[in-house]
């Protein structure tokens, strides 16, 4: 009798191990912000062999990683990467945006207060994205036993990827010189970052993001939210997001070029090696999943451009609104373009309806105004773009970045290599936001757990990232997923 019930017992142990879902321990998604894919290469020969070296080296390559929609910005960049989605589905269609009238950022949510701090740089939510990330299907697959943390300088790129259920997201308030939260996620700082920010903390108002420091010290919160709430430890898959700033705010004020973005890339690189160091002594080789990627790329200076003989110049986009708004009041007799953002023109509807003026009437009239000018290739109504005659991939993306009630009423393209910026013979930065290559080619590499090294230049999209990563976790994508699964 005992024989048997050793068997039972036996049988039945096999069955249920059997019938374990088979997952990595930890989920680890690396976002570089403004990391151009070319960077992989431009540096590779001053790489160390324990960071980028080795994603590439034991990582799989997506080498054509597109991003399909414009406006080409970080918060739309993190939510996409996360929801595999786009700014038409899940919402997040800008940094900021017009919404009924009123100039609205991505994260502010009024309705919260900071954790750790006294401003308002904590009084942040993810209640503006409207779909669900990686970490919020990756709990609800677990009964929301995983746990999903979010770290990086700025709050979007914490706040979005990390989602609508996480435990925690942490991000920087520069006007206390540490990491906060807000009291969407807790009404307290454990005593790990409370302990982490005194021994991390900068001067009040010391701006770190545009410091190499802003990398080690992203790197080094996301490894103390490792080991404190000791992610890949449990029975359950656990989820880190982690966003590296430095390099989107060195970008934008020393371009893609000079010792600066040399410098930030080296450092990342080096503190790249550090973390993934810990993950293997802390998860152990193999028993994590990480993909790196980023959330836009960036334009070459156009004077660093005009040097070398090739066409680029600026869109100066304030002197646009001014000279519309001059146009259309002698039209119309209003002012009622509120400005521009994302390459798009938003109307004010109260101005418009109290002047008695038909909003098509104005957008139509703002259009064959725009249209004269050279720098711009397109012009359009954002809600009539699908009959526009211009070609698809540049039709397919700005379809996919209008929302709605928050996009602007009127977009434009403009020339390739006229980006928004002030026109000025000593501008050494750069930005981005366009949907040409060297705004929307971004690296995308698959390392570690259930990874076989290579490489393919197939062209795959910033929301094939999620849906690989669901695929490989079985689990449910998320819900406004609209990328398919590229890697088995």
């Amino acid at each position: 009798m005992r024989k048997v019930s050793l068997f039972v017992l036996t049988l039945f142990m096999a069955l249920t191990m059997q019938a374990q879902v088979e997952r990595p321990k930890l989920v680890v998604g690396l976002v570089v912000d403004q990391m151009r894919w070319d960077y992989l290469y431009f540096y590779q020969n001053e790489y160390g062999q324990g960071g980028l070296h080795r994603l590439l080296n034991e990582g799989f390559s997506f080498e054509n990683t597109q991003i399909n929609y414009a406006p080409t910005v970080t918060a739309i960049g993190h939510s996409s990467v996360f929801t595999g989605s786009v700014p038409a589905l899940h919402g997040i269609c800008g940094n900021n945006w017009w919404q009924n009238d009123q100039y609205v950022y991505c994260c502010t949510d009024t309705t919260v207060r900071s954790v750790g701090s006294n401003s308002k740089e904590g009084q942040m939510s993810p209640h503006r994205l409207l779909t669900t990330t990686i970490g919020d299907e990756l709990k609800l697959a677990t009964n929301f036993r995983s746990k999903v943390i979010g770290v990086s300088l700025k709050d979007r790129a914490s706040i979005l990827p990390a989602g609508h259920s996480a435990d925690a997201a942490y991000w920087w308030d520069t006007s206390a010189g540490h990491f906060v939260t807000s009291t969407y996620y807790m009404d307290k700082l454990p005593e790990w970052v409370e302990k982490f920010n005194k021994a991390n903390y900068t001067a009040p108002n010391y701006n770190i993001r545009t410091s190499n420091e802003g990398v080690t010290v992203t790197f080094k919160m996301a490894i103390a939210a490792l080991e404190n709430e000791r992610l890949g430890q449990g029975k359950e898959t656990d989820m880190l997001t982690v966003s590296i700033s430095s390099t989107d705010a060195i970008g934008h004020q020393y371009s893609t070029r000079g010792k600066e973005n040399h410098d930030v890339y080296m450092r990342l690189d080096k503190d790249l090696t550090e973390f993934l160091n810990a993950l293997d002594a802390k998860v152990g080789r193999g028993n994590y999943l990480l993909f790196l990627t980023a959330d836009h790329g960036a334009a070459h200076n156009y004077n660093f451009l005009k040097k070398h003989r090739i066409p680029a110049g600026a869109f100066e986009y304030n002197k646009a609104v001014q000279e519309l708004n001059n146009h259309l009041q002698n039209k119309f007799g209003i002012k009622p373009v509120m400005g521009e953002d994302n390459y798009q023109f938003a109307l004010d509807d109260k101005m418009i309806a109290q002047a008695g003026k038909k909003k098509q009437d104005i957008i139509d009239e703002a259009i064959d105004y725009l249209k004269q000018d050279p720098q711009y290739i397109f012009v359009f109504d954002q809600e009539r773009v699908a009959t526009e005659t211009m070609p698809d991939f540049i039709k397919t993306r700005m379809m996919n970045g209008y929302m709605r009630h928050r996009s602007g009423e009127i977009g434009v393209v403009t020339r390739a290599q006229f980006f928004g910026a002030k026109n000025s013979p000593d501008y050494i930065g750069t930005q981005h936001g366009q949907p040409y290559p060297y705004d929307t080619h971004i690296p995308w590499v698959m390392f570690g757990w259930h990874v076989n090294h290579g490489e393919t230049t197939q062209e795959v999209t910033i929301n094939d990232i999620a849906a690989t990563v669901c695929a490989m976790l079985k689990i449910q994508m998320p819900n406004g997923c609209i990328g398919k699964a590229v890697l088995r």
